[in-house]
């Protein structure tokens, strides 16, 4: 090492090699916030069969069959009411979470300038912690689905799948499609994290990024339940967002899956590069 190199130290990493996914991965699973919200993914199907067990069922020879009544016939049957019960809110608030922490939690500990100096490019730093944020997203996704599926194959066994419109799947066939109902669900909300993503780039407040694009989501899905915007309706981002019941049939009819699909990824890309361009542009003053 030359003198100049021992008094000025090692020189710095190229900007391509900095805050490598694997580094920032760690970084955030060390957090609590990431610990308990996977815990809780574990622990939600637990609580449901737990409130089964403790709970009444339905009178024998009640009108109409709900998913919350065939919940206890089978494993697939406990894994679909999991899913019913998280995909319009639960599911928006994890991916909410991970998303709208990204720079704006390191704006709030006054760390994003310093992390800009190491340099981090801005667009860099953004793409790195949207991976992981997405990694932890779809991490809480599949683990939520995952445990409710061995949980209830354990205490309602592996019988088939039996949709309230009398329709029945194989146990094998209903674990395949739901799958592809997390797939789903992963794609559609996609959407969630580039409005989340937005929002966390353009304030210093965690958790006004988080609530914003849970707000956002409800007020989407009052203006859904309104009739009388008609075709508008088709529009709004949560308007397909239990499109992927459609795959719980025996004859799938996929369109609104596509368009589900289709709506979440348009969202995305329009709030992420929104989000992009704004911080590109943004004064980092924390």
């Amino acid at each position: 090492m030359s003198l100049q190199e021992h008094r000025l130290g090692p020189r710095p990493s190229s900007a391509g090699s900095t805050l490598p996914v694997r580094v920032e991965l760690l970084r955030q699973l060390r957090r609590r916030r990431t610990q308990v919200t996977l815990g809780l993914a574990v622990v939600l199907p637990f609580i449901l069969w737990i409130a089964f067990s403790v709970g009444r069922s339905s009178p024998p020879g009640q009108a109409g069959v709900s998913l919350t009544d065939l919940a206890q016939t089978s494993g697939p049957n406990f894994t679909a009411f999991a899913l019913f019960s998280s995909a319009s809110f639960l599911f928006v608030v994890l991916v909410a979470l991970f998303f709208g922490d990204t720079v704006a939690s390191e704006a709030s500990w006054s760390s994003l300038r310093y992390l800009l100096a190491i340099p981090v490019p801005r667009v860099r730093l953004l793409r790195q912690k949207v991976v992981v944020a997405g990694i932890l997203s779809v991490a809480a996704l599949v683990v939520l689905p995952l445990v409710s599926l061995a949980l209830g194959t354990l205490v309602y066994g592996d019988g088939p799948y039996n949709s309230p419109s009398g329709e029945t799947l194989p146990y094998g066939t209903a674990v395949l499609r739901l799958l592809l109902c997390v797939v789903y669900l992963a794609l559609y909300l996609a959407w969630v994290a580039g409005v989340s993503t937005l929002l966390s780039v353009s304030t210093d407040a965690p958790l006004g990024a988080v609530g914003g694009a849970v707000l956002i989501s409800i007020l989407s899905q009052i203006l859904d339940s309104i009739d009388a915007l008609g075709s508008i309706r088709d529009a709004l981002p949560t308007h397909y967002a239990f499109a992927w019941s459609d795959l719980l049939t025996a004859d799938v009819d996929a369109t609104d899956v596509v368009r589900g699909v289709l709506a979440g990824l348009v969202w995305a890309t329009a709030f992420g590069a929104t989000a992009v361009w704004w911080f590109r542009r943004k004064d980092i003053t924390s």
